[in-house]
């Protein structure tokens, strides 16, 4: 590794704390409207036409008043946090830029986007930006080598997404297990479990799995994808934004729940079908 680019790993770790920090207590501080990205199928299609009489909503087992249901027009924040190890290389390298490309062309009016890559160091191709060209160009810099610290690129993009009124998607592709990161998967799972990010992961199909990537989907309300090859990234990275954009944004404010401390979620609809949410949210007194 050069010391330029040791610097930028560090930099990068230390900006990462700082913005996390200030994400636990923009979230810690919450107590009134708790908002919530459902996703909501029937057979792997998506249910529409769902309004707030159509879902249950439980925080920490008390019935709640839902508020507000829809397929909320927020602008997006989308976070790619992608693995650049040695084996991202050839024609994975190629069809990863593509899939990656792909999402930036699916990015519509006041959207924002923004770059992690991995290896064995986590650097920032681009922050959050809606120059979707400039991440296009770091894109197409960005070359595999070294071993994969795919905790510490997940943390990285998890911090990095803005704490602010955007609706924020992660994507982390990785083509296999962690062999090289600092921070420990308790601690990046934490971050997640308690921010408003919904994380997906993304996988090319082998014998061995990363359970963190399912973890990491469950704690946050996402889930995980495995491609049978690298030339289905790209439809499947266009179709989890497709997906996302189709989850319900289901608001309330909390009732006959203590106000500080973690509240545990629970969210249905009353008609038979698989409904995906974050399991939790950490209010503030």
């Amino acid at each position: 590794m050069t010391m330029a680019r040791a610097v930028v790993t560090v930099g990068l770790l230390i900006v990462s704390v700082a913005v996390v920090r200030t994400q636990d207590a923009t979230f810690s501080s919450r107590v009134e409207a708790v908002r919530v990205d459902v996703l909501v199928t029937d057979n792997g299609q998506f249910v529409g036409g769902l309004g707030p009489r159509d879902f249950d909503v439980r925080d920490n087992g008390v019935e709640q008043r839902v508020d507000l249901v829809g397929f909320e027009e927020l602008p997006l924040n989308v976070v790619l946090a992608l693995d650049m190890s040695e084996s991202v290389a050839g024609d994975r390298l190629v069809n990863l830029r593509a899939a990656g490309g792909a999402v930036l062309a699916g990015l519509m009016g006041d959207d924002q986007a923004a770059l992690v890559t991995f290896s064995h160091i986590v650097e920032l191709g681009s922050g959050l930006t809606k120059n979707v060209q400039a991440i296009r160009t770091a894109l197409s810099h960005a070359s595999g080598s070294g071993d994969t610290a795919l905790i510490d690129g997940t943390y990285a993009g998890i911090t990095f997404a803005a704490s602010d009124a955007r609706r924020t998607l992660l994507i982390v592709f990785s083509d296999g297990l962690d062999t090289s990161s600092w921070l420990s998967a308790d601690r990046v799972l934490d971050t997640a479990r308690r921010s408003d990010v919904v994380a997906y992961g993304v996988t090319v199909q082998s014998l061995v799995t990363s359970e963190f990537l399912y973890d990491l989907a469950a704690f946050s309300g996402g889930r995980v994808f495995q491609v049978e090859k690298s030339d289905g990234l790209e439809s499947t990275f266009v179709g989890i934004l497709d997906e996302f954009r189709h989850r319900y944004v289901v608001s309330y404010t909390p009732r006959g729940v203590a106000r500080a401390g973690w509240h545990r979620l629970d969210v249905r609809v009353k008609r038979k079908a698989t409904v995906k949410a974050r399991p939790g949210y950490l209010a503030g007194s």
